[in-house]
């Protein structure tokens, strides 16, 4: 067993993300399929601590949780509560959702107070990762930021931290808690086109006053490749982790850039997650690794699988064909671990990549001086 990897894992915890209505059944896919390639074995689990009121307010408004409260005690109904505080559409009203909310959020907690104990290098928590909850709104799906929280504990303990988001969605949630401050740098890889939610996260979104260039967005297009994105992140990953020179990172690893998802338009495969992942682990410093989204369900039990391997340097041991568990027909027509890379066509060119990696080469010595 690597005894410097902190996984969290309970059966309340994947009760609790099986209520959120377009990604039910996934945490119970990620976890048979991590259980069936007898990872756990080579990680140390730890049962959720949920958070209480107090430690929600650390971020959001007193109005916001209270109102969750009122929520839990049923005293409104759908129609009543539709777009107050962001519950409705594509974030319901779920049933008992303060016990929802403080194991969502209390999950990061927990695998951050882990890291601050120097006993682990890395936490993994595969049910985190809800980046545009607001401080006093829900939205895209997300009801509570565990991000933000969790960063607030780590910054308590390791001072700065940097927040890496691959979500095929921009990390606002994240980026706007922290866009007028340098405490913490949050580097964001998305796409951005036009229509595309949340719409925010353009090259020129760098942050506000004292954190003017603190907020370093990555605006990709439509259909970007592993051998790009991969490149891409290298490269401006380690330019921001040379400027900055944070003392811990946590990373949003959403599998909805992933080639097959319903809502991306990424062209990416695990390789693309794994040699992103490699590159932050080189960095020798401790990591808090979060879920995020991801909507074609098997896909995304396969890449978090896959890193759950390289964190806990398991990568060569995996069979490619999957074996034998409780959900093998979803992985059909193939029943392997893999993904084949899809043929969309790649609307980002040498030139726009280029002008991405030249702006934010020069944002980064404006942090140096």
């Amino acid at each position: 067993m690597d005894t410097s990897i902190a996984f969290i894992s309970d059966t309340q915890l994947l009760t609790e993300c099986n209520k959120i209505p377009n990604i039910k059944n996934r945490a119970y896919l990620v976890d048979d399929l991590i259980r069936t390639y007898n990872l756990y074995d080579h990680m140390n689990v730890f049962k959720v601590e949920p958070v209480s009121y107090d430690d929600l307010i650390q971020f959001h408004s007193s109005s916001y949780i209270n109102y969750f409260k009122q929520l839990n005690d049923h005293e409104y109904s759908l129609i009543e509560t539709e777009n107050e505080y962001g519950i409705g559409y594509d974030c319901p009203v779920l049933e008992n959702i303060w016990k929802f909310v403080t194991f969502i959020a209390g999950a990061s907690v927990t695998a951050a107070k882990l890291l601050t104990t120097m006993k682990y290098n890395y936490a993994i928590n595969w049910c985190g990762g809800w980046h545009h909850a607001q401080r006093d709104s829900a939205e895209g799906f997300c009801y509570v930021n565990d991000i933000v929280l969790a960063i607030e504990t780590l910054r308590n303990y390791f001072g700065r931290v940097l927040y890496i988001d691959l979500d095929v969605h921009h990390g606002n949630g994240v980026e706007y808690a922290y866009m007028t401050t340098d405490r913490v740098l949050t580097l964001s890889f998305h796409q951005f086109e036009p229509g595309f939610y949340p719409t925010s996260g353009s090259l020129n979104d760098i942050g506000i006053d004292k954190g003017k260039f603190y907020s370093v967005n990555v605006p990709l297009k439509e259909g970007i490749t592993n051998e790009s994105y991969i490149s891409l992140f290298k490269k401006i990953s380690s330019m921001v982790y040379c400027s900055y020179k944070p003392n811990c990172i946590v990373v949003q690893c959403g599998a909805d850039s992933l080639i097959g998802d319903p809502i991306g338009g990424f062209n990416l495969t695990p390789k693309a997650y794994v040699d992103c992942i490699k590159t932050v682990i080189s960095w020798q410093k401790p990591v808090l690794f979060l879920g995020g989204g991801g909507y074609n369900l098997p896909n995304v039990a396969r890449c978090w699988t896959c890193l759950t391997a390289v964190i806990a340097k398991q990568e060569n041991k995996l069979p490619a064909d999957i074996p034998d568990c409780k959900y093998f027909s979803s992985y059909g027509p193939d029943f392997t671990l893999n993904i084949s890379p899809g043929n969309r066509k790649d609307y980002n060119d040498t030139g726009y990549l280029n002008k991405i990696i030249k702006t934010i080469e020069n944002n980064m010595k404006m942090i140096q001086n």
